[in-house]
């Protein structure tokens, strides 16, 4: 899990070198446990313990805030990992370059590497500029996270149907 220590002067794991269209553009929110979601995005009486299960059925990835990933027991990881599907992706922020995800799924976001793959989508709702962002990182063949700080539920789906507009 993300806590193991890359050798030094060692970087993060990347991303898949061999990404397809289809796997360019993730789009996803700041966590997966909004109250306002239940009854609206989550079904009701939907169990808690089976939101994330549900989520990554709709969303490609979610990032994750330092003290949240930090405090998950390694246990809470593989749970977490098991309830995801393959294509799922766990961004994680991060300050240090030493940390080594034990997973391909898990990417580690230092700043640096934000202000390149993540667009933000409440700082950023235009839709034109997002679409000209997207098209420059396919070019690039990099990816591009798509994630709501908040959880805005009408752009995480103007986001989601932009991704299927462009084929992404």
């Amino acid at each position: 899990w993300p806590g193991r220590a890359a050798p030094p002067g060692g970087a993060p794991e990347a991303l898949d070198p061999r990404m397809t269209a289809g796997t360019l553009m993730f789009v996803g929110a700041t966590g997966w446990e909004h109250p306002a979601w239940r009854g609206s995005f989550y079904p009701d009486g939907l169990p808690d313990d089976w939101q994330l299960s549900y989520y990554n059925t709709q969303f490609q990835a979610v990032y994750l805030p330092a003290a949240v990933w930090r405090a998950a027991s390694d246990a809470t990881w593989e749970q977490w990992l098991d309830e995801t599907q393959e294509g799922f992706h766990f961004v994680l922020q991060a300050e240090e370059t030493d940390i080594r995800p034990a997973s391909d799924r898990v990417v580690v976001a230092t700043p640096t590497w934000e202000a390149d793959h993540i667009w933000w989508l409440d700082e950023g709702p235009d839709l034109r500029e997002l679409a000209q962002r997207i098209t420059r990182q396919a070019q690039a063949g990099e990816p591009l996270f798509v994630i709501s700080r908040s959880g805005n539920l009408g752009l995480l789906e103007q986001a989601r149907s932009l991704k299927q507009v462009m084929g992404y």
